[in-house]
């Protein structure tokens, strides 16, 4: 099956190289926890380490990661540093692979039950 929005031409090896860091970025379970309650909105450090029962250390981390791969944004409000997400390309690359998910499950699903 092709994609309709897929690339019309190849892409570049520095753009192959680009996409692999957004994957790689991508890849590590609790930053995508992370980015999965900023989908909600903007959240200070704080409230992240409470409600994903994470060390502070390891949330910082990973929000500097995301930051620094331009998926979130920051700002500071005294001591206190809020997130966000800055480029709505990770509610779009989410529901593609959640819906991707979803249809295998159906498939395996509709296997077993044949």
């Amino acid at each position: 099956m092709i994609m309709s929005n897929a690339p019309k031409e190849p892409m570049t090896p520095e753009q192959i190289t680009s996409v692999a860091k957004l994957f790689s970025v991508l890849s590590e379970p609790s930053r995508l926890v992370i980015l999965q309650k900023l989908m909600v909105g903007e959240t200070c450090v704080g409230d992240l380490v409470h409600s994903l029962d994470m060390k502070q250390a390891n949330v910082s981390k990973q929000l500097a990661l995301l930051y620094d791969a331009k998926l979130v944004t920051r700002r500071r409000n005294g001591n206190t540093i809020f997130y966000s997400i800055c480029d709505p390309v990770v509610f779009d690359l989410c529901s593609t692979v959640c819906g991707k998910i979803r249809n295998d499950a159906r498939t395996v699903a509709q296997t077993l039950g044949a």
